[in-house]
């Protein structure tokens, strides 16, 4: 699957002017995430496993260190 095929999603928290966001899509094969500024740009993906963890670790608020 194309990435202009994905159905892509902004945060709710994205500001009023969308310039300061990642996009994130779901797809068979796992979680795609890019920059809303330049969608041209190529994108990084991220098995379903590991979304599931780094949005557990953000919804703890974990941080790295």
């Amino acid at each position: 699957m194309s990435t202009s095929e994905l159905d892509w999603s902004k945060s709710s928290y994205s500001s009023a002017q969308g310039d300061s966001c990642v996009e994130v899509a779901v797809g068979e094969q796992g979680v795609r995430v890019r920059d809303s500024k330049d969608v041209t740009r190529p994108h990084l993906a991220v098995g379903r496993d590991g979304w599931a963890r780094f949005v557990g670790f953000t919804a703890r608020g974990v941080r790295a260190e």
